[in-house]
């Protein structure tokens, strides 16, 4: 494995340029003082209640996310370089989503293997001929980015994933945000560092442009699963922030096609959902018969055109980890454009090839379930034991089309204070694409740290944890 590129200090010890006014103020600050300031973001973070469950744990405690006070810092220009590739992927994502539903030109045109989608279980026929507003599937996408040396000249940013189901994390990324802010403002005073704080307006506004045709003051509404849901506090953080409502399933109902809130006031019509609940517990009518989260109805009601969903029904299949390796051909085909950003090396299991070049070299790479989520279901290689590697071998040689395999990346690292004090701990990062009549995001988004030593998994599931993601302005 190559060695991690290092975000806050080149190979002959000096400090970067973008880290050089952190740098400064490190030096002048006591350990006391950062140990103090530590302890009052821990308690502030357990004030506000900032924490996730873990599904299957026996204890059915809820964690606090552990938050790094050691910010990630970007210049402006390589953030440029990130926020136009984004722009492009996810233009292109929905382009493919859309397409998909309706004309599959790119299926008649060989350029993705019609099997591949036609037959996986993300693809939803309930979906074909459906128009959505705007053409837009992926209003909310949250695309993973890491940074691996490239050997010659630093490093690049490389997509490790599209995540358009129910992208979480980004209430992590404000609160994070607005703790640093208080902990540190001189350090805010002595560079400019590009807000995050409108975010829940540009989400608003982006939900209200993709009201149904005719509506001009839509009624948005955030649905969660409920409390019991590991990121219940990021929907309701969320509500309360924009100012709209928190609803689960009870607190609405369907009549001749239109979807109604209770209010205290009485009914009310709902034209906008951002939905926190997968695409099977929407309705009981249309999906899974046995959900009791969904709301009756509601399908019939979004087929109609009466009420968006957002992300819309069905784009699941866009983010599915069989069909990540398509994406670049997606970005040449519906934009006539190479892709700026690039996806990491992927082997197709399903591919015999693919498939005898993994098995024999599974102690060297990552492998993934292509349905997989929050670090589970996979394998990583150099860190995994030899009963590991032979237990998850049986399970490819089950199901190879179930499963992707990456090269071990040496995933870049930040500063990270842990127990031992200072010390490099592997990184990523997850920006928030929003998709309406234009597409727009906060300069950042959410950095997630492995703190374990050696680690690269940095999902909070897994013992990540959080940091603050700086965009220096011009």
């Amino acid at each position: 494995m190559q060695t991690a590129y290092d975000e806050m200090y080149a190979s002959d010890g000096d400090v970067r340029e973008n880290y050089r006014g952190y740098a400064e103020w490190l030096r002048a600050s006591s350990p006391e003082v950062i140990a103090r300031k530590r302890s009052e973001a821990e308690v502030a973070f357990h004030r506000v209640g900032i924490t996730f469950a873990v599904y299957g744990e026996d204890t059915g405690q809820e964690r606090l996310i552990p938050f790094d006070i050691v910010p990630r810092i970007i210049p402006a220009h390589e953030w440029q370089r990130m926020a136009d590739g984004l722009r492009q992927r996810v233009r292109a994502l929905n382009a493919f989503l859309h397409d998909i539903y309706h004309d599959q030109e790119i299926l008649k045109a060989g350029r993705i293997p019609a099997e591949q989608i036609l037959k996986n279980s993300q693809f939803r026929h309930e979906m074909v001929g459906i128009a959505v507003p705007e053409q837009i599937y992926a209003h909310i996408a949250g695309i993973d980015l890491v940074r691996a040396d490239n050997g010659q000249q630093g490093a690049d940013y490389y997509v490790l994933e599209d995540n358009l189901r129910t992208p979480s994390g980004v209430s992590y990324m404000l609160e994070g945000r607005k703790m640093m802010m208080r902990l540190f403002p001189e350090l805010f005073a002595r560079q400019a560092v590009a807000p995050v704080d409108h975010y829940p307006d540009l989400l608003l506004n982006n939900l209200r442009s993709v009201a149904p045709r005719g509506v001009d003051n839509p009624t948005v509404v955030v649905l969660t699963p409920g409390q019991y849901n590991s990121a219940y506090f990021e929907h309701a953080f969320l509500a309360q922030q924009m100012g709209i409502e928190l609803v689960d399933g009870n607190d609405m109902f369907v009549r001749s096609d239109t979807v109604f809130m209770r209010t205290t006031q009485g009914s009310r019509r709902v034209d906008v959902i951002y939905r926190r609940i997968d695409d099977d517990f929407l309705d009981p009518r249309a999906f899974n018969k046995d959900s009791l989260l969904g709301v009756p109805g509601l399908f019939s009601a979004y087929r109609a055109g009466n009420v968006t969903l957002a992300n819309a029904v069905g784009t699941g299949i866009a983010d599915d980890k069989a069909i990540y390796v398509h994406v670049p051909e997606m970005i040449r085909f519906y934009c006539g454009e190479e892709p700026i950003l690039s996806n990491v090396p992927t082997w197709e299991l399903s591919k015999a090839e693919d498939l005898a070049y993994v098995l024999e070299h599974l102690p060297e790479l990552v492998v993934k379930e292509v349905h997989g989520s929050g670090g589970y279901g996979m394998l990583v290689g150099p860190t995994a034991t030899k009963a590991a590697i032979s237990a998850f071998r049986d399970k490819i040689i089950a199901a190879p089309s179930g499963y992707i395999a990456q090269p071990t990346l040496a995933l870049s690292t930040c500063p990270t204070y842990v127990e031992s004090g200072v010390a490099p701990r592997h990184i990523d990062l997850r920006p928030y694409v929003l998709s309406g009549r234009e597409i727009t995001m906060v300069p950042g988004g959410l950095t997630r740290v492995a703190l374990k030593e050696g680690s690269l998994v940095v999902n909070s599931s897994q013992g990540g944890g959080t940091k603050d993601t700086w965009v220096l302005e011009d």
